[in-house]
């Protein structure tokens, strides 16, 4: 695929943030790697199955959005007085899909765009086979953005590892813990270049400015015993 034809995607999964240039002036820089939260209480293994990370990523301005999924390949969440306090979920990358509904233009095809995401361009799933997030900290949250998931009630913060790159995010969550289970869904956006993710040579190079930075995650993991 030509460089000027290819929608730069990112995963993560994984949605919800406009992808103009103002929004990603907006998007908050990652932080540097934090104190991974210690385990403590009772941990509830994740269920890969129920889990889900999506995706979503645009060329410039939001046009043409590309969407999909990751699959979670291992995790735990830690339950202690009952909340959740500390956690971790592994991503496979190479389980890496795009939704055929995403890709409208009769001269593309997503496999193509699987290929491309997965090889040194972006991902490059053969030297990085899997990205995680490990939870360093959980807290209570008051008032929830209006950009949050439905029914956030705590702010989470945790090392994002991503091209074998590692930095702290944080971000509104909904979190509920019942007898025996537990559940993170949240969604955010973050900048892609905070992890050295590029596909043009330069700022100046057109295969990089026309893909917005912005990456779209929405994150679905649950736990049980």
């Amino acid at each position: 695929m030509k460089k000027l034809s290819v929608i730069a995607l990112v995963g993560v999964g994984l949605l919800l943030a406009s992808c103009n240039k103002e929004k990603s002036a907006e998007t908050p820089a990652a932080g540097q790697e934090q104190t991974v939260a210690e385990a403590k209480g009772e941990v509830l293994a994740v269920d890969t199955v129920a889990s889900v990370v999506n995706w979503k990523a645009f060329h410039k301005g939001g046009f043409a959005p590309r969407w999909g999924t990751l699959n979670v390949k291992s995790g735990d969440l830690s339950v202690e007085g009952g909340q959740v306090t500390a956690g971790n979920f592994t991503i496979d990358m190479n389980s890496l899909k795009v939704d055929p509904a995403s890709v409208t233009e009769k001269d593309k095809k997503p496999e193509d765009l699987v290929a491309h995401l997965k090889n040194e361009d972006f991902f490059n799933v053969e030297k990085n086979p899997v990205s995680d997030f490990k939870i360093t900290s959980v807290a209570d949250l008051k008032d929830a953005p209006k950009d949050a998931v439905a029914g956030a009630n705590k702010t989470v913060s945790g090392n994002l590892t991503l091209l074998g790159k590692t930095m702290n995010v944080t971000f509104p969550a909904k979190v509920d813990v019942a007898e025996g289970t537990a559940a993170v869904q949240a969604k955010f956006t973050v900048n892609r270049a905070d992890w050295g993710i590029k596909f043009g040579t330069s700022e100046a190079d057109p295969a990089e400015w026309m893909i917005s930075k912005d990456i779209e995650i929405a994150v679905d993991v649950k736990a049980k015993k």
